[in-house]
């Protein structure tokens, strides 16, 4: 059995948006659901930042000066560090209040990203604040930790931690969340500085949401998820859902880039999703 749900906070293509459809089945479940949906939306918007960040630090390692050039980053980066060589360094991402796009995804306010070393070695960590910031006009707040745990060199691993999470949709709804994930790295590896050809999976790890109305989602890592560099979207794996009226399984399909997901809930009732 199929159903759809209303008021389902997404990842519209590039796009945060609303749909809303015809089906107002099972209303209780729908309201739930569509906190599935946010907290999908949440980890996507993590995802994005830590991108960000990535590429930040990536194409900017040997200069102090601004630059507003950096590939795929329509904002103005600003890099204050000691000399060229030395950490912490850390980046000021500003893409103005009138905010900018890439992509399609307008964004406002700054993103500061600290690096204590090298975030390919062990033991460096990424710190990435947001100050003001919003991604077509969803407000998002807290912080993400990034940290080098690699202990086998072919298989590097990264923690991601959210502390202090918030997300304020376009109707004023908020979201708390956090979560600590653990990320390897299992293609690209041999390239430590050419981000396209990784693909990251998410090992083990839960994300919890907290609604305004105090209700709490907790996803848990079922089945490792794989998140290719290249793809907006988590392409393959397993959540598992708790909280609420919920108690089932977000599956992200077969490892094809196309934001489609399915929660399916324990009586066997399945929600086709879309980001």
């Amino acid at each position: 059995m199929k159903k759809t749900i209303f008021s389902l906070l997404i990842l519209c293509g590039t796009a945060l948006t609303y749909i809303s459809c015809s089906n107002n089945d099972d209303t209780s479940n729908q309201s739930d659901v569509s906190t599935v949906g946010a907290s999908i939306a949440i980890d996507a918007t993590n995802e994005m930042d830590i991108k960000t960040g990535l590429i930040v630090s990536a194409k900017n390692t040997t200069t102090t000066k601004s630059n507003e050039t950096t590939p795929g980053i329509c904002a103005t980066i600003t890099i204050a560090q000691q000399n060229a060589t030395s950490y912490p360094k850390v980046f000021t991402v500003d893409y103005g209040t009138a905010g900018c796009a890439d992509n399609q995804i307008t964004r406002k306010g700054k993103l500061k990203i600290t690096l204590s070393g090298p975030i390919i070695t062990t033991g460096s960590k990424m710190t990435i604040e947001r100050i003001d910031y919003s991604i077509n006009g969803v407000k998002l707040e807290g912080t993400i930790e990034y940290t080098n745990t690699t202990t086998v060199a072919t298989v590097p691993q990264w923690t991601r931690k959210v502390t202090n999470g918030k997300f304020t949709d376009l109707i004023g709804r908020v979201y708390l969340s956090s979560g600590n994930w653990t990320v390897k790295q299992t293609t690209g590896v041999d390239t430590p500085y050419v981000l396209e050809d990784n693909t990251y999976e998410m090992t083990e790890g839960n994300h919890t949401i907290t609604t305004s109305s105090g209700t709490t989602l907790t996803l848990t890592v079922q089945e490792s998820l794989i998140k290719k560099y290249a793809c907006e979207f988590v392409s393959k794996g397993k959540l598992k859902v708790q909280g609420g009226l919920l108690n089932g399984v977000v599956d992200y399909g077969n490892n094809e880039c196309d934001g489609k997901f399915t929660y399916t809930h324990e009586n066997g009732t399945a929600y086709n999703l879309s980001m």
